[in-house]
């Protein structure tokens, strides 16, 4: 698959990633190669997973940081790693292209908040091998090249009304992004189970579907590819006009009749 952007980043040995509207002149990042001026995803590349927060105490991020952990712990056991293991010779086997049944996870979470630092300071505190954690703030027209460049969305978004809904899920499907979305009252008028994303209301119900949607990634991860059919359904079908005309408008002239 070509990119239209780069994302240079590099889990465990660079400090930053930088998402650009121009391809660099390099000819490899831990998610991409260059061949022949063209500008490929590698087979055994981290899965990118997306999300966006305004850090504010109605977002859980706890559930997240668990769900990752638990990811890291499960994939560790299923491959038989031990904590002894040599970490380098897990990269050595990546550089060298070797594939895995799950792939390393590459959270990127955008936004600005109260609580940024707090969470920050919690994932430095977390022991991970095959998960990391960026944290950034994009430019408005940046932030829907990162969201059509991931392979998974997740929302944490709760409603203290339970009549809210997120609209940085409904950014992700405009973006073909799946999502793995926080469970509440409302939530399944956008989330459709199985059709465009997943529900979730525990750190350890996420880590089962980060489990199921990546194993086999990315090419043998049909769940992760129907979700994704879905999403762009979603995406393509969701203008303004028609949703008012689908929902809104019967119940103006049911009151107004």
């Amino acid at each position: 698959m070509r990119l239209g952007t780069s994302i240079c980043s590099a889990m465990g040995s660079a400090d930053c990633i930088s998402v650009e509207k121009e391809v660099e002149d390099k000819s490899t990042t831990v998610l991409t190669s260059k061949i022949d001026g063209g500008v490929f995803f590698k087979p055994n590349r981290p899965a990118l997973v997306m999300s966006s927060t305004s850090w504010t105490p109605d977002e859980d991020f706890s559930i997240l940081l668990e769900a990752a952990l638990m990811y890291d712990r499960r994939v560790a056991a299923t491959l038989g790693e031990e904590d002894s293991m040599d970490e380098g010779q897990l990269w050595i086997d990546i550089k060298s292209g070797k594939q895995f049944d799950y792939p390393r996870l590459l959270f990127i979470i955008t936004g600005k908040g109260p609580d940024r630092k707090k969470y920050e300071e919690q994932i430095k505190r977390l022991k991970l091998r095959r998960v990391a954690f960026r944290t950034m703030w994009l430019a408005s027209e940046d932030y829907p090249l990162l969201l059509g460049s991931a392979d998974l969305g997740v929302s944490l978004h709760t409603s203290s009304s339970g009549l809210d809904l997120p609209m940085k899920v409904v950014d992700m499907f405009g973006c073909g992004l799946p999502v793995c979305a926080a469970s509440f009252s409302c939530i399944e008028e956008l989330v459709k189970v199985n059709r465009n994303g997943l529900l979730f209301s525990t750190s350890s119900e996420l880590a089962d579907e980060l489990m199921m949607l990546f194993k086999g990634f990315p090419e043998e991860c049909d769940t992760l590819k129907s979700l994704n059919g879905g999403a762009l359904s979603t995406g393509s079908s969701s203008k303004w006009s028609t949703e008012w005309e689908t929902n809104a408008l019967p119940l103006v002239k049911q009151v107004i009749g």
